[in-house]
């Protein structure tokens, strides 16, 4: 079992313009192109797709889980190292977190400091796709005292630790792992694919298979992969993933699905989509595939297309890269239009991937309070695009993902109603709290 150190925790002050003494490069030890050419960072390599297994590194389901893998351990114990030298902007280990009575298992976490000391947002939330701009918060900025490592694909089929890496002898603009010192959960970290180019929060194939990867090689179906496009609450236009552990299934994990398109190519790779069964905001879940390339790459061609027909999107990749959740979603367009009501926007959620999925995290202590499952269903409904809308935009995912749908039973008027009149069917009484020292369980 892994519990969260108790420590006191400052403000992080490795974003500020401090000069170290003896650092190359600019003097700030930062992970821009004045400092990270001349660095030297801690390296995994994962093995190429298609290789055996790691050792004692693979899990199938939740069921069966089997020895931690070197990733995990390697993760967790830089992450537990940065708390307790102080580098978050509060202790997330004293946030009150609980399961929502109901049919559904919502967890709701109070997270005041998240509220108050999170990085606002710095561009417009109505454009999918904006340009890089180097005059706003980056990753290039932070310090590489937040980093935990450097990932990149190995060459000789095996994976690998370096305990210190020259940085200019592994790639010119490397994939990195940094903590995100405004954390939601135990081991919240970003990654980031190639930092030094300077992408915007754009999907592209290679970017995305890395992030299956390392899906897969953390062998815990508790590590989660989330990404949040521009107008899906994307707070940095600085291409990134996010993930942490949570010791125990997202509501979204536990809701049933009907498969709805198969791959029926010349060369059918073994890829189906399902679409999700009552539950508050519509979205396709795609699995199967020969290997993470297969997956990886139909899942990208689907978000690519969204992307480009501005449609705001959060994936969620679950169950060690084996399941990936898509959610195309509409709740800052409806805001803009005023259309959400007064109670969902005085509580001030950001409806991103973490909480489409079924962790809500609730910034006062009234609404942690009094949350209850009607709310949450509410809160989220607030989010899915109507029926209508989203059997248009899942026509458009299906083709750009080169899928041909199966024939199901016609239910969707059912869904339709669910989304809109859910009433909770367990009575609301006091819900049990999860012990804050216990989030992580083997």
């Amino acid at each position: 079992m892994l519990t969260i150190k108790r420590v006191a925790t400052v403000v992080s002050n490795y974003q500020e313009d401090e000069i170290v003494k003896g650092s190359l490069g600019c003097g700030r030890r930062c992970l821009s192109s004045c400092c990270l050419p001349v660095s030297k960072l801690p390296l995994y390599l994962f093995k190429k797709d298609g290789d055996l297994p790691i050792e004692n590194g693979v899990v199938e389901s939740y069921e069966d889980v089997s020895e931690i893998s070197f990733l995990h351990n390697l993760l967790l114990g830089q992450w537990d190292d940065r708390m307790n030298r102080g580098l978050f902007r509060y202790d997330v280990s004293s946030c009150e977190t609980k399961i929502i009575p109901g049919q559904h298992g919502f967890i709701a976490q109070l997270n005041e400091g998240r509220h108050t000391k999170k990085r606002p947002t710095e561009f417009r939330i109505d454009q999918v796709l904006q340009p890089f701009d180097e005059n706003k918060f980056n990753f290039k900025k932070i310090g590489q005292e937040e980093v935990l490592f450097m990932v990149e694909q190995s060459i000789d089929h095996k994976s690998h630790f370096v305990v210190n890496a020259p940085i200019d002898k592994i790639s010119p603009s490397p994939n990195v792992v940094a903590i995100n010192v405004s954390p939601i959960e135990y081991g919240h970290v970003l990654l980031i694919p190639r930092v030094l180019d300077c992408f915007p929060q754009r999907i592209d194939h290679e970017s995305f298979q890395l992030a299956m990867h390392m899906a897969k090689e953390a062998a815990d179906p508790f590590f989660r992969l989330g990404y949040n496009s521009l107008g899906a609450f994307a707070t940095i236009n600085h291409l990134h993933f996010q993930a942490y552990y949570l010791a125990a299934p997202f509501p979204v994990e536990k809701a049933e699905k009907q498969i709805i398109a198969v791959d029926k190519g010349q060369s059918p790779q073994g890829v189906s989509v399902s679409e999700l069964l009552n539950y508050p905001v519509r979205a396709l879940v795609f699995e199967g595939g020969r290997s993470i390339r297969d997956l990886s790459d139909t899942v990208a061609n689907s978000l690519v297309f969204l992307q480009n027909n501005d449609i705001p999107f959060n994936v969620l990749i679950s169950d060690c890269g084996k399941k990936i959740y898509l959610f195309p979603q509409c709740f800052a367009e409806r805001q803009a239009l005023g259309k959400v009501s007064q109670e969902i926007l005085k509580a001030q959620v950001n409806p991103a991937v973490w909480e489409i999925c079924g962790h809500l995290v609730l910034k006062n202590r009234v609404d942690f309070d009094e949350a209850c499952e009607a709310y949450a269903w509410k809160l989220l409904a607030e989010v899915s695009l109507s029926e209508e809308r989203f059997q248009e935009v899942k026509a458009y995912v299906l083709e750009a993902a080169g899928l041909c749908e199966v024939d199901v039973e016609n239910n969707y008027m059912i869904i339709g109603e669910l989304v809109q009149n859910y009433e909770p069917t367990t009575p609301q009484v006091t819900a049990p709290q999860l012990p804050p020292d216990c989030l992580v369980q083997q």
